[in-house]
């Protein structure tokens, strides 16, 4: 059995990491610094009574550095979450995900430790839109859509080259990757930064590209947590979930439960040293129908309001190929159904806080939606 360190353990991900490994009969250290914005300055009950708890921020390198103490296996799970805020919060951003990063492994690099494995938590957002196929150009990897396109209300990507509209495929991890914020560059970073270190220097290393992840312990007073989590709460204080575009883009949503299992499969298989891997259900399901299916489970006659508007930088189609990590034994197990009827369980013990109003006049303020 091995000694674990989990950063951002407290968090929605991060927690369940902690839950599964104390299973498996781990010694499991938590490093998290209660980010008020998610946990409101308190600690969550949900919290592994198990685990050692450590109370630290990763830009402070003593605390970082005496949390790493006897650990054999390192969990980064730690990060600001974010698009919209990303784009107004910029040193903040960069600060804790970058440097904070950078921090970990300036002493995984320079400072005695017995880390022998370090599992990043990376992310779909530094893609930018998908993989597309154009039936006279063969597959695409296009830009984001233009301004001028988007207020004409055309939302589908078009081929650069003869401006067909394109079909979505699944996207490889093979893709280029194309960050379109600064949270996304900064999950980049992240990635980056730990694979080449880890190449460098010996320490076996994997990113997971996590995609749309949801499920219990998502915090339902961010305004920018997951869309699942921000519909539910509209329609559970009989709101209309505002979608943009016409409500037909698509996201590959995967179960909190799926992506604990792909970490335990990074750090148990060898053969995941050293690469990147996307984890998503590997089906795409449009924001539309999301919040209808939302409304059905709560019994609400409440339709979503589509605005046919656009926000700066959104994509219009991402979902996973899962090939790659499948090869490792991974297999989606929670249908997206299936994580809804769980989240929604949860959530009625919870303060669900119809935030989406704040977070739209803070983006509308910085002329970002």
């Amino acid at each position: 059995m091995s000694q674990v360190l989990v950063i951002g353990g407290a968090g929605f991900i991060g927690s369940f990491i902690v839950d599964k490994l104390i299973a498996q009969g781990h010694s499991v250290r938590i490093f998290d610094n209660f980010e008020s914005q998610v946990h409101q300055g308190t600690t969550p009950p949900y919290l592994n009574s198990q685990a050692e708890l450590v109370s630290g921020d990763v830009r402070d390198e003593h605390a970082l550095f005496r949390a790493l103490q006897d650990i054999d296996v390192v969990f980064h799970q730690g990060a600001m979450v974010g698009v919209g805020q990303s784009m107004y919060q910029i040193k903040r951003y960069m600060d804790v995900n970058t440097v904070g990063t950078a921090n970990l492994l300036d002493i995984l690099v320079n400072k005695k430790h017995n880390v022998r494995k370090l599992i990043v938590a990376a992310s779909m957002s530094s893609y930018g839109e998908g993989l597309y196929l154009c039936n006279q150009c063969g597959q695409i990897e296009p830009p984001l859509r233009t301004e001028e396109q988007m207020k004409s209300g055309h939302w589908e990507v078009r081929c650069p080259s003869c401006r067909e509209d394109l079909k979505p495929i699944p996207t490889p991890e093979t893709k280029r990757q194309d960050a379109n914020s600064i949270y996304a560059l900064s999950k980049m970073d992240q990635e980056i930064m730990c694979m080449l270190v880890g190449k460098a220097y010996g320490i076996p290393s994997v990113a997971l590209r996590y995609f749309n992840v949801f499920g219990p312990r998502q915090s339902l007073s961010n305004p920018y947590t997951g869309v699942a989590a921000i519909f539910m709460c509209r329609i559970k204080n009989d709101n209309q979930p505002v979608i943009y575009e016409d409500g037909l883009q698509t996201r590959d949503f995967v179960s909190v439960h799926d992506i604990v299992q792909a970490n335990m499969l990074a750090m148990e298989k060898t053969n995941a040293d050293y690469q990147s891997f996307n984890v998503g259900s590997g089906n795409p399901i449009s924001i539309k129908q999301v919040a209808e299916k939302l409304a059905a489970f709560y019994g609400k006659d409440i339709k979503p309001q589509i605005t046919h508007q656009f926000r700066k930088g959104d994509v219009r189609n991402c979902f996973a190929d899962i090939t790659k990590i499948k090869k490792l034994g991974y297999k989606p197990s929670i249908s997206f159904e299936e994580g809804i009827k769980e989240l929604a369980h949860w959530s009625h013990g919870q303060h669900a806080t119809d935030s989406f109003e704040l977070a739209s006049k803070e983006l509308k303020e910085r002329k970002l939606a």
